[in-house]
């Protein structure tokens, strides 16, 4: 077994590592840049080492660093969680280099499931469905719209290095082809180093349906069901549930088959997930993510299993620890992705320390997250402050949990995605289960009467401090036992 590990990743991520190492005795190692110097991971971790200045690209994305503070911690294993390096082949590459084992699939997996159009015909190869499109980058913005019209408008132009809604753009029109390539091709460049493209066709309003896959070193594979991932903004998820309300049983088992037959058709080791879009009735491979899902809590709820344990575990060179037919699938489970955004106001980036913290709790309820009470919430980094997941003995209870779960949740000092989040829980055809990608743009609603601004905001905001504070100071005398002075905790809840 691993006996430690230094988690190359921040926030929240890198908390729930570091939580599952302890649980199995293995000791954890964190990485901070400066502005995370005090941050949760850094405080749950055995040991912290520091990597280099707030820019990702001088601190968690170099490798050098990377390997070096993981040398100077002597530690034999890297969990690159997900984000930054997780999905960079080179850096596995590195870590194996150093003697150290990396706690996902090998380097080579990695780099042919990094190259889009290359998954998508070894994907084909192996009999999973294929949306039509390209077999190989496109050599310029000519040709994109030569293939575009051989396909038929819309299509989707995508970058073949990455994914997770960075270098796409959807083209309805043939004129409008040349200036989306080059928009595309940029931020693909600025976000994966490849501006590479691919075109596809588009298909309209499909849910985005994926199946969570494990492998181990003796070639067994397993499905661990599959998550409803429809609801999302610019091509990034907000809300996450498992099992698809739109799938029968029988469904669900060809997709699972055809998950397996992806991951066998790259020997597959390690937490994956092989993502389709689900459409009329047929399921079509979008792409493999290989690495642990930011949504990988709701396959936990559902199933029982500890996905970064059995990471830990097939890294180690164990087998799984449970074959298919032995997978449960109870219940339903629902995630809200709580972001530092304004959601009335475009989805604009939001800063700022967060002065309360407030996450509910009971039966049925996890919450994930990587702030505390203080943290100061910038720009450098990913929005995601946490995850609050519901779990249930149907959809229908889940949702009513999760509707509790929000109006309990409390983030003072900075804007999120939790009053849009609210909303959702209660509109119509989410409660019916009626969902595509095109959600949001579908029920504009969500966005009317915008959350009270300026003065009213601020007033809004002082009465919820002053409600906090006066709950805190009237808990404080039943928390004192006889003459005793207050501790430290204590007078901090009273205020």
């Amino acid at each position: 077994m691993i006996q430690s590990v230094l988690v190359a990743n921040r926030g929240e991520i890198a908390v729930r590592i570091i939580r599952a190492a302890r649980e199995m005795g293995i000791r954890s190692v964190a990485v901070f840049s400066e502005p995370d110097r005090t941050a949760p991971h850094v405080m749950l971790a055995d040991e912290a080492y520091a990597i280099g200045p707030a820019p990702a690209s001088r601190s968690y994305l170099d490798v050098g660093r990377v390997i070096a503070a993981a040398r100077e911690a002597n530690v034999d294993a890297v969990h690159p969680g997900y984000g930054f390096l997780a999905e960079r082949g080179h850096f596995a590459e590195a870590v194996a280099r150093a003697g150290m084992t990396f706690v996902g699939p090998r380097p080579e997996t990695i780099l042919a499931m990094g190259d889009k159009t290359a998954a998508r015909e070894r994907m084909r190869a192996a009999g999973v469905p294929v949306v039509p499109g390209t077999a190989r980058p496109l050599a310029s913005a000519a040709e994109a719209r030569s293939t575009a019209e051989s396909i038929g408008f819309p299509v989707v132009l995508k970058a073949a290095a990455g994914g997770g809604g960075k270098g796409m753009r959807v083209v309805r029109r043939a004129e409008d082809v040349e200036g989306a390539f080059e928009a595309a091709g940029r931020e693909a460049e600025s976000a994966f180093g490849d501006g590479r493209l691919y075109v596809e066709r588009f298909l309209e309003r499909p849910r985005h349906v994926e199946m969570q896959v494990f492998g181990d070193g003796s070639g067994n594979v397993v499905h661990l069901f599959e998550r409803e991932c429809s609801i999302q903004r610019r091509h990034q998820k907000l809300v996450e549930e498992a099992p698809s309300p739109a799938l029968a049983p029988e469904d669900r088992e060809r997709m699972g088959r055809a998950a397996v037959r992806a991951a066998r058709a790259v020997d597959y080791v390690g937490a994956g997930t092989v993502e389709f879009l689900w459409h009329g009735g047929e399921f079509y491979f979008l792409e493999m993510n290989t690495r642990l899902q930011v949504e990988h809590p709701v396959t936990e709820m559902v199933t029982g299993v500890d996905l970064v344990e059995w990471q830990f575990r097939v890294a180690s060179g164990e087998d799984l620890p449970l074959r298919q037919p032995e997978i449960p699938l109870r219940g339903h489970a629902v995630e809200c992705r709580i972001t530092s955004e304004s959601p009335f106001d475009g989805f604009l980036p939001a800063t700022g320390v967060v002065d309360e913290l407030e996450v509910p709790g009971g039966p049925g309820l996890r919450w994930d997250g990587g702030i505390s009470r203080g943290s100061e919430i910038g720009l450098h980094y990913d929005s995601l402050l946490g995850k609050l997941v519901a779990h249930g003995p149907d959809r229908a209870a889940a949702v009513r949990r999760m509707r509790g779960a929000l109006a309990e949740l409390e983030i003072a000092g900075v804007a999120t995605s939790a009053p849009l989040l609210a909303r959702i829980m209660e509109e119509r055809d989410f409660l019916a289960g009626e969902l595509s990608t095109a959600y949001l743009e579908d029920h504009p609603a969500l966005f009317d009467s915008a959350l009270p601004t300026g003065a009213e905001a601020a007033l809004a905001a002082a009465a919820a401090l002053l409600e906090h504070r006066a709950r805190a100071e009237r808990a404080a005398p039943r928390i004192r036992t006889g003459a005793e002075p207050l501790s430290n905790w204590q007078r901090g809840l009273a205020g």
